[in-house]
């Protein structure tokens, strides 16, 4: 178990990695507040809007194109930030223009979209999260982070802290899944990953915490979708992983799309000025998400962009993503009474903060080193960095008699529309990685694992979506000679992510019946699966011998998927978010409430007049948390400190965890509560603490967490965030499924 080490080495490699570069010459300039208020001085109210507005370039798009080209706007001086430029070369000569045609030198703000990489590509977000482990997301953000300001990038949008129970919706392939408390965990990472510790570092990068707010629970799990709830489970459930990227110094936040119980979230001052700005005292930028302030006047809120913009700018929204409405109208609203100058200034400022603190005041350019970028992309150590997480992030979800890991002497073969792929690999949102011939493919992984052999085959059998079945009936008759067949199977990129929602979650095209052709073979068959999302594999899972969660694992996940087929990685990922047994189920997640009349299960004496469905188990197929490993842990000797504890008194828990297996592994203890009786109901469990721990065959260790009344706190009846005295429970376990607990009592 090298990898988790690997980690934390490359890890604080980074931390003087930004002195090692090469400095561009300077310009000395006054302190921030001092010279923002000075260069503001000078500033027309036209200048303080533009610094407002965001164009495209020429890169990718999710959206209309608002505006004329952008060389022409940036040469009217009336743009303060570009989107999907990128590389050296292109940023730095963007900004020559810019600098050529601005009165006052104000220099432009390059945004991408790095979600999980810039070039050396991870895995997606929700293979990341699977890791529960935050040193290896804050490592990959490091590297992306690194790569990206490489390129000339000042800014990514992530991460995507959105809380999502629904798998139809595409987009919960960005995020960290159903619980806010890993996804918590996971955002914090990802701030320090991307920004560092020293914004003036010519590696790092703006974070962004998107999507503001609650954009994972849009109605039938349809993009861009309405959410009404009230504002108990608004801030319970979808806020605090927002919160805590405030508190870990975030500098930008983008709204949603969708509306919160009638208004836009582009709009909603409740959300914008009374929760982040004043309640939370957020002191970055907010940006609308791609044409968001135009798309009000779709949903009804807005009469036309004039509107539009000022209702935008008044509520709280800094700047405008494509839209151009502040371009276009916020002088004229300024002049109508409509938006006062101590809001145009107050946003410019946040902008001018930003680029001041990137250091792009001392040089337009310090990003922008064609020589660093090269010495930079896709270096070794990024590589095997990618890898490692790749590894982690890995879920066995089915492994009956220890059908793995495989034999290299054992005749294998690998069938699947996903076997040899190098393009879908690396998922959705892959920013600039290599989709074509760079990235590593199972097969490729394969081969350069076990070396020169004969043992293995490989065949597509079938297309990821495609009637066309020429091509089953070799793989079929390769399948047959073979000891056991490993079915590489799943999504394309583009089928979850953003506008990826589906109706339909089961593996797409033939290739079910693909499975049922070589289940008739009677040959073990191991079911590897590249997906964006939990699919519906109810069948899979009573028909395959075992099942390897891959997710999209990036661009060395064919090397990470062979290493853990032949046991060179021991499986240690857990799922971030529950797998359903059909879409009939969804919602569902752990953390749920009960009813007045729970269902108690099969051995329920009370069959019907129970809250359960009448043809399926409540249950889900993979609950939260769940994953298994080549080797067994058991848990015992579950202890707390006191049965009793006062508000400003911690209560010590500790297990002993033992692996009693073959094989060193590592296991993510997971510790949960539940407040049996509240002021209002409480969830059956919640995620508290987890600990990844590497433990060899053989050997106990002893894990152990602490609590205290901070981490039962919520929203009462009053909407008072507190903690009430009474009875609680603890579990403790390698899932959220575990029984294992103990009973405490917070007392006044």
């Amino acid at each position: 178990m090298k990898i988790l080490n690997l980690l934390f080495i490359i890890l604080v490699s980074f931390s003087s990695f930004g002195q090692k570069v090469k400095k561009e010459t300077i310009i000395k300039i006054k302190p921030k507040a001092e010279f923002v208020a000075e260069l503001m001085s000078k500033m027309t109210v036209d200048e303080k809007i533009y610094q407002l507005v965001q164009f495209t370039s020429d890169g990718t798009t999710t959206g209309p194109i608002s505006g004329d080209n952008f060389i022409t706007r940036i040469q009217q001086g009336k743009v303060g930030s570009i989107l999907n430029a990128t590389g050296a070369k292109e940023t730095r000569e963007i900004q020559r223009i810019n600098l050529a045609n601005s009165r006052l030198k104000i220099p432009l703000l390059f945004g991408h979209d790095v979600i999980h990489g810039y070039k050396t590509i991870f895995p997606i977000n929700l293979g990341m999260a699977a890791t529960f482990d935050p040193k290896s997301v804050e490592l990959a953000a490091r590297i992306a982070a690194t790569e990206a300001s490489s390129g000339g990038v000042h800014w990514t949008f992530a991460p995507m802290v959105d809380i999502a129970r629904d798998p139809r919706w595409g987009r919960i392939s960005e995020g960290s899944g159903e619980d806010n408390y890993l996804g918590t965990q996971m955002a914090i990472a990802n701030v320090k990953g991307f920004q560092g510790d020293d914004l003036s570092k010519n590696n790092t990068i703006l974070a962004c915490a998107k999507h503001f707010a609650a954009y994972g629970a849009a109605e039938a799990g349809r993009d861009y979708n309405t959410v009404d709830m009230s504002e108990r489970v608004l801030r319970d459930t979808y806020l605090p992983s927002f919160k805590a990227m405030v508190d870990a110094g975030v500098k930008t936040f983008m709204t949603s799309f969708n509306e919160i119980s009638g208004v836009p979230s582009t709009a909603n001052s409740f959300l914008l000025r009374d929760i982040l700005k004043e309640e939370w005292k957020f002191d970055g930028f907010v940006v609308s998400d791609y044409t968001g302030i135009n798309e009000m006047i779709a949903h009804g809120f807005a009469k036309d962009d004039q509107d539009a913009a000022q209702l935008a700018i008044n509520a709280g929204l800094d700047m405008d993503m494509v839209g151009a409405t502040y371009m276009n109208t916020l002088k004229k609203s300024y002049e109508e009474g409509k938006v006062t100058i101590d809001i145009i200034n107050d946003a410019c400022k946040r902008v001018l903060d930003a680029k001041y603190d990137l250091g792009l005041f001392e040089d337009p350019y310090r990003y922008s080193d064609e020589k660093r970028e090269k010495e930079t992309i896709y270096k070794p150590e990024f590589l095997e960095a990618a890898l490692a997480v790749a590894n982690n992030s890995l879920v066995l979800l089915k492994n009956n008699n220890a059908l793995l890991p495989l034999n290299k002497n054992q005749k294998i073969a690998f069938v699947g529309p996903l076997v040899s792929d190098d393009k879908n690999i690396i998922g959705s949102w892959a920013a600039l990685g290599d989709r074509n011939g760079f990235a590593t493919s199972v097969k490729e992984g394969v081969l350069k694992l076990l070396g020169n052999t004969q043992n293995v085959t490989f065949d597509d059998g079938v297309e990821i979506q495609s009637t066309n079945k020429t091509m089953m009936q070799k793989a079929i008759e390769n399948a047959s000679k073979a000891d056991v067949i490993v079915a590489v199977m799943g999504e394309s990129e583009n089928m979850s992510g953003e506008a990826g929602s589906k109706t339909n979650i089961d593996l797409p095209g033939l290739q079910k019946e693909f499975l049922a052709e070589l289940k008739k073979i009677g040959k073990p068959i191991v079911l590897v699966l590249m997906n964006g999302r939990p699919l519906t594999i109810s069948w899979e899972n009573d028909n395959m011998d075992a099942i390897l969660e891959a997710w999209w694992p990036g661009t060395r996940g064919g090397d990470a998927i062979a290493q853990t087929l032949f046991g060179v990685n021991n499986p240690n990922g857990k799922l971030p978010i529950t797998f359903p047994r059909s879409v009939g189920q969804i919602p569902i997640y752990y953390n749920h409430k009960n009813t007045g009349r729970p269902y108690l299960g099969a051995t329920d004496p009370e069959q019907k007049y129970k809250s359960r469905y009448t043809d399926s188990d409540n249950s889900p197929l993979f609950p939260f948390g769940f994953g298994l490993s080549y080797t067994n842990f058991s848990y015992s000797n579950l202890t707390i400190s006191t049965n009793k504890i006062s508000r400003n008194e911690t209560l010590k828990i500790s297990v002993n965890v033992t692996n009693s297996g073959n094989y060193d592994g590592a296991e993510t203890v997971q510790l949960y509560i539940k407040d049996v009786v509240g002021s209002v109901t409480r969830p059956v469990k919640e995620l508290k603490r987890f600990e990844k721990v590497i433990i060899k065959k053989g050997e106990s260790k002893t894990i152990s967490f602490e609590i205290t009344s901070n981490d039962l706190k919520f929203y009462d009846k009053n909407m008072k965030f507190t903690a009430e005295p009474g009875d609680f429970e603890i579990f403790v376990g390698g899932n959220s499924d575990t029984n294992y607990k103990e009973t405490f009592e917070l007392i006044n």
